[in-house]
């Protein structure tokens, strides 16, 4: 194979109107640098700004941090304020599921693609050279490595949600059916929703020798299954991030022993009595590799490991596919494409458990998807060779 061609490190630049300058551009989400910056400060006001970042324009603060956070604030509120309508305009067709869908990830989109244009500096160490900026340093380390010395420029709403990740990091997530907290990684999938846990929790273990743990980002799963005996676990990411988030959890637990954490598309190689899979829920397409762990695109992760399951279950093996209907209730995916897909992997279902989410939005009448979430049902579905 040729080698690929290694990308150059995306610039940005600007000028403060009497010298030119540049520095590295970090997006999580793979965007290019904005093409227009100006440098704004605490002298510029809300409304300026939020007409200069709607029409493209990003504005690198040189101000004071905390300002910088006020500003955003200010924006938020006039992105979310509603759109005036007109008077005497016939009412649209009731929108269905999926259109709802679809025009709540758009202004998502938008919301995001606004804020994110309130820019901030960092010095080649990830400090932050502005009036009354928090030392960050430790967060930015965790999600982006050793600094390298670079100068560079990064979303302030970006940075945000970096330092947000690292304290849910530091203080980690509390998992009752563990007994122990779950301390996620910047970019991994928190384990907030428990619900499919306790149907984890509760499903009789007809083998406790071995299992696979496929997508296992957090580690919770393997955790949960080394804790409810099962004498060794293999779990698998292709993340580099949920590889090293599974192991820290892990060995926190005390159970490296018991679970190994492994690179893999998928499964592992061998087969188990018992391989557990809890895909992400929704087929649409992510925004941001922090997304990934929500949206699985054409529903790859789920139809693959259907797919893939018969051939790495022992003979008397059982799968169990951990999924939320939520899909169906937003028109996205069908329950003959489920069951379609089941059965082409050459595949039974033996058994399927129920539960309700308890999560907030199951249950905010404001949500725009709330028609869809309130009917929301995750299941664990016990699937066996046909």
């Amino acid at each position: 194979m040729t080698p690929s061609t290694p990308q150059a490190t995306p610039m940005l630049h600007w000028s403060d109107g009497e010298v030119d300058h540049s520095a590295r551009w970090r997006s999580e989400a793979g965007l290019p640098p904005p093409k227009r910056v100006v440098v704004a400060d605490d002298t510029i006001s809300a409304d300026t700004a939020y007409r200069l970042a709607c029409e493209g324009t990003a504005l690198l603060w040189l101000g004071d941090f905390q300002n910088a956070r006020q500003l955003l604030i200010a924006l938020a509120r006039r992105t979310d304020k509603p759109k005036p309508t007109r008077k005497g305009k016939v009412a649209a067709t009731p929108a269905s599921p999926a259109d709802l869908f679809h025009r709540h990830r758009l202004a998502l989109g938008q919301r995001a693609q606004v804020l994110g244009k309130v820019l901030v500096p960092l010095e080649g160490d990830y400090s932050i050279p502005l009036r009354r900026a928090p030392d960050w340093q430790l967060a930015c380390t965790e999600a982006w490595g050793e600094a390298d010395g670079e100068r560079a420029v990064v979303s302030l709403r970006e940075l945000l949600g970096l330092n947000g990740a690292h304290e849910w990091r530091k203080k980690g997530v509390e998992v009752a059916v563990l007994g122990e907290r779950i301390h996620p990684w910047y970019g991994v999938f928190s384990p907030l929703r428990g619900e499919y846990l306790d149907l984890l929790a509760k499903t009789p273990l007809l083998s406790k020798q071995l299992a696979f743990d496929v997508g296992t980002g957090t580690g919770v799963i393997a955790a949960l299954l080394a804790k409810r005996g099962v004498a060794k676990v293999i779990a698998t990411d292709l993340d580099p991030r949920a590889l090293g988030c599974a192991k820290e959890n892990l060995t926190r637990l005390k159970l490296a022993k018991q679970v190994t954490v492994t690179e893999a598309d998928l499964f592992p190689p061998g087969k188990a009595p018992l391989v557990v899979c809890n895909p992400p829920w929704v087929p649409a397409k992510p925004s941001s590799p922090v997304e990934q762990a929500v949206y699985d695109p054409e529903s790859r992760m789920l139809r693959g490991f259907l797919a893939g399951l018969k051939d790495h279950l022992t003979a008397d093996g059982e799968g169990w596919l951990v999924l939320s209907d939520l899909a169906e209730h937003l028109g996205l995916r069908r329950r003959e494409d489920l069951m379609s897909w089941i059965a082409a992997g050459g595949l039974k279902v033996v058994e399927r458990l129920d539960i309700r989410p308890s999560h907030p939005k199951a249950s905010d009448g404001d949500d725009p998807l709330f028609e869809a979430r309130r009917r929301e049902v995750t299941s664990l579905w016990r699937l066996v060779a046909a």
